[in-house]
């Protein structure tokens, strides 16, 4: 198995907004030249999230830019798209999700060897005063590691 990957977007604010669970490794559907955008980075991973329908599990909210060289296929950059998922994992997640409060996040989308692969999570999502106190905690971090470089010049 190839282990390389390069990472090409990454949803930082998913790990701001939410406490990761589990995470996943899935494979993407996806047509046309949307490959040829994805490896030159022309893909947003902001506001998107995962949904079960029918035993399956897609992705909303991805936006992957069209191919600027590409004249003939119009797909929508929007358009929800199928994760692939061994029926295990599928059925983990379905589990998971019909738990109140729990949801699918999409973390990064990454090349791995030829393929496009997508982290997911299962996830819960913070209250605001638990993303108050990861802004306070960052704020108190900061100046202690300011202090002590200060300390040792």
């Amino acid at each position: 198995m190839n282990r390389f990957f390069k990472v090409i977007a990454d949803n930082r604010k998913a790990r701001f907004d939410y406490n990761i669970i589990e995470t996943y490794n899935a494979g993407l559907v996806l047509k046309g030249t949307e490959v040829k955008s994805i490896r030159s980075g022309k893909v947003n991973l902001a506001d998107s999230f995962g949904r079960v329908d029918k035993g399956e599990i897609w992705v909303y909210g991805i936006h992957i830019s069209p191919y600027k060289f590409d004249a003939v296929s119009k797909i929508n950059p929007t358009r929800p798209r199928k994760l692939l998922l061994e029926s295990n994992e599928i059925r983990k997640l379905i589990g998971g999700v019909s738990q109140k409060g729990l949801t699918i996040v999409p973390l990064k989308l990454f090349l791995q060897g030829d393929w496009v692969k997508m982290e997911i999570a299962l996830a819960k999502a913070k209250k605001t005063y638990e993303k108050r106190d990861v802004l306070k905690k960052r704020v108190i971090d900061r100046e202690v590691e300011r202090a002590l470089s200060e300390r040792h010049r």
